[in-house]
C-alpha cells in the first residue's frame, strides 16, 4: 500500500475519481491512499470518500430522462447565442442544452430546428429549445411552438413565465399519450426556469382545467390528451434560477434553491401519484465549487448560462468572448431592458469595456421625465442623435414603424397617437440593436454594447486564471463543462474529508486545470442513450472518522 504524504500526491489519490481516497496515519504521519489498510498494518485509517466520478453527480433520474452522461445543462441565452454548434458539441459530450430561439424570426429559428433534429434528433441525442414568455407579442411564442411540435422537438426550456399560457400548454399536451406499461407517458418534456416559489407551483400543477378545456374545444388536443392532462405536472423539471446574467431576481441561490426543494416536496404530498419533478440550480454556477455547494444542497442538475457565452460555440463575436474574458466578479451592473422598458424591468449586463448600462438608464430618465420626443430639450435631442443614436430622431422613428407596420400594427397606431409611448418605442430600438451590435461585433458601436452577463463569469475568470482556459479561443463548451463537473466531484470528495474533521493542504485540494500547453483529457464520446444504473448516487463517509480534527 502506498501512502502519498505531499501535496501532489495527495491531489493525485483525490483526483482519481473512480477509485476510493482515505486519509490515514502511519508512523505519526498523515497521507492519502487508494487502498484500505490491510488487518494487523500499523497504519490507521482516519477518513475514507468513496468513489465520484463525475457522472455520479446530481439526479440519476435526470440523466436517464434525457439520455445524457452528466447532469448537467446548458441554458438558452437569446438570439441564438446558445447557438447550434454550442447544442451540438455538448449533447455530443453528453450533456443537454437549450438552443436560444428568443428574438429570433421563424426563418431563422426553422432551419435551425431542422438542423438540430438532423444531428442529434435523429440519433437519439438530447437537446431543447427556448421557449421565452412574450405577453406583449403571444404571436411569437405561438410560432416558437407551433415550431417546436412542426420539427418534433421533445423538450422546452420555458422561461420568463409568470402565467401558464395556451401555446405553453398546448405543447406539454400535444405529448400526451397511454403507455400500456408506464402509464402516461409525456413526450413533450418542459424544464421550467423560475426564480421564486409561487411561480414554481404552476409548473408542479398539472395544466389548469380551463385552458386544457380550451384547447380541446378548440381541437389542438385531443379528448384523449385532455383527460391525461390530470396526471401530470406542467413540467418535468424546474431549474431554480438565482443571480443571472439577463433578467433575473438576483436571489442568493442558497435562499432560493431551498425555498423551491421545499414547494416541490410540499406539493408532492397534496398531488401523490403525480411523478416526482426534479430541481436544478442555475445562476452563479462558473466555479466547480459553485456546482459542488448545489449539488450539496440537493440540486438533480446543475445549469451554467453566462461562461458558456464566453465559449467557441455561442453565437456572438469574438470581440464580445474576449471581453467577456476580462471580466471580475463585480463587473457587472442592472440596465433598463427592451422588452419591458416602459416598466423599468431590468437585466444585468457587463458593465467593463461598455457604455451601455448608463447610455439605457439615462434613455429611461428621459421616457420617465418627459411626455415626448417633442417634449425633450434642444440639448437632450442634440445629445441622442449626434452621440447616442447616431442617427436623426425622425429616422429611427421611420424604422421603427416600419418594423412595426409589418410585425405589430396595434403598437404602430399607439404609437401614433401617444407620443410617450413613440418615444418608448424610439428608445426600445437602441435598446435592441444594441445586443445586435454585440452579437455581430460591430466596432464602431463598441461603446453601446449589451452583453447580458451575471457574476458567474468574473468567478470563472478567476479560476481559470493562468491555465489553458484562460484563453478564450480554448473554451469550447463540452470542455468547460468536463471541468465544471470533474471539478465539482473532487471538491465534493475534498468537503466530505472536511466534514470527517480532516484539513488538507491548500495545494492538494483545489481542483487544477492543465496548463496553456498541456492537453485536456476527455472522456470517450458517449452512445446515443447512455442509461445509468439506478442505484443511490449518494456518497456515504467511512464510520472510521477523525474524534478530533486533524490535518494534513
Amino acid at each position: 500500500m502506498t501512502v502519498r504524504h505531499d501535496a501532489d500526491g495527495v491531489y493525485a489519490t483525490l483526483a482519481a475519481l473512480d477509485r476510493s481516497c482515505h486519509i490515514v496515519s502511519r508512523d505519526g504521519r498523515i497521507g492519502a491512499t487508494d487502498r484500505l489498510p490491510p488487518p494487523g498494518d500499523a497504519t490507521v485509517l482516519l477518513a475514507s470518500a468513496p468513489p465520484l466520478p463525475p457522472e455520479r453527480l446530481g439526479s440519476a433520474g435526470f440523466r436517464k430522462h434525457y439520455g445524457v452522461r452528466l447532469a448537467y445543462m446548458a441554458g438558452a441565452m437569446a438570439g441564438g447565442i446558445a447557438s447550434e454548434e454550442l447544442v451540438i458539441a455538448l449533447a455530443r459530450a453528453g450533456a443537454l442544452a437549450s438552443f436560444g430561439s428568443a428574438g429570433l424570426p421563424a426563418g431563422r429559428l426553422a432551419p435551425a430546428l431542422e438542423r438540430l433534429g438532423r444531428e442529434l434528433g435523429r440519433v437519439g441525442l438530447p437537446y431543447a429549445c427556448n421557449l421565452i414568455h412574450t405577453p406583449m407579442a403571444p404571436e411569437l411564442e405561438r410560432a416558437c411552438v407551433d415550431l417546436c411540435l412542426h420539427h418534433a422537438v421533445r423538450c422546452v426550456e420555458a422561461s420568463a413565465f409568470v402565467q401558464l399560457t395556451p401555446d405553453l400548454v398546448r405543447y406539454r399536451l400535444a405529448g400526451l399519450r397511454h403507455d400500456p406499461g408506464r402509464g402516461v407517458k409525456a413526450e413533450n418534456r418542459v424544464v421550467a426556469k423560475v426564480s421564486r416559489p409561487e411561480t414554481a407551483e404552476m409548473f408542479l400543477r398539472p395544466a389548469p382545467e380551463p385552458l386544457v378545456a380550451d384547447l380541446a374545444a378548440r381541437e389542438l388536443i385531443t379528448a384523449e390528451q385532455a383527460r391525461l392532462a390530470r396526471s401530470v405536472p406542467m413540467a418535468d423539471d424546474i431549474t431554480a434560477e438565482a443571480d443571472s446574467g439577463g433578467h433575473t431576481d438576483r436571489r442568493p441561490l442558497t435562499v432560493l434553491l431551498p425555498l423551491i426543494l421545499r414547494t416541490r416536496d410540499y406539493i408532492a404530498r397534496e398531488l401523490p401519484g403525480r411523478p416526482q419533478v426534479r430541481v436544478g440550480a442555475a445562476g452563479g454556477i462558473g466555479t466547480p465549487q459553485a456546482a459542488m455547494v448545489a449539488f450539496a444542497l440537493g440540486a438533480d442538475y446543475v445549469v451554467t448560462g453566462s461562461v458558456n457565452q464566453a465559449t467557441v460555440e455561442a453565437g456572438t463575436s469574438s470581440a464580445v468572448k474576449a471581453l467577456l474574458a476580462t471580466a471580475d466578479m463585480a463587473g457587472c451592473v442592472m440596465a433598463p431592458s427592451a422588452d419591458m422598458f416602459e416598466q423599468g424591468i431590468q437585466v444585468q449586463v457587463l458593465g467593463r469595456g461598455t457604455m451601455f448600462a448608463g447610455r439605457a438608464a439615462r434613455l429611461h430618465r428621459l421616457y420617465r421625465d418627459h411626455d415626448g420626443i417633442d417634449d425633450l430639450p434642444s440639448e437632450e435631442r442634440h445629445h441622442l442623435e449626434n452621440s447616442l443614436l447616431r442617427r436623426a430622431l425622425a429616422d429611427v422613428w421611420q424604422d421603427t414603424a416600419a418594423y412595426l407596420a409589418a410585425h405589430h400594427p396595434d403598437r404602430l397606431a399607439r404609437a401614433e397617437r401617444d407620443p410617450k409611448y413613440r418615444m418608448a418605442m424610439i428608445f426600445r430600438w437602441y435598446l435592441a440593436m444594441a445586443s445586435r451590435w454585440a452579437v455581430s461585433g460591430e466596432e464602431s458601436r463598441r461603446a453601446d454594447w449589451q452583453i447580458w452577463c451575471g457574476p458567474a463569469m468574473g468567478a470563472f475568470n478567476a479560476w481559470t486564471a493562468g491555465t489553458g482556459l484562460a484563453d478564450p479561443s480554448r473554451r469550447s463548451a463540452a470542455v468547460v463543462a468536463e471541468h465544471l463537473m470533474r471539478g465539482a466531484a473532487f471538491h465534493a470528495r475534498v468537503a466530505q474529508l472536511h466534514l470527517s474533521g480532516v484539513r488538507l493542504p491548500a495545494a492538494g485540494a483545489q481542483y487544477r486545470l492543465p496548463n496553456a500547453d498541456e492537453r485536456t483529457p476527455w472522456p470517450a464520446e458517449p452512445t446515443a442513450v447512455t442509461r445509468f444504473p439506478s442505484s443511490s448516487n449518494g456518497t456515504r463517509l467511512s464510520s472510521a472518522s477523525l474524534a478530533s480534527r486533524r490535518s494534513l
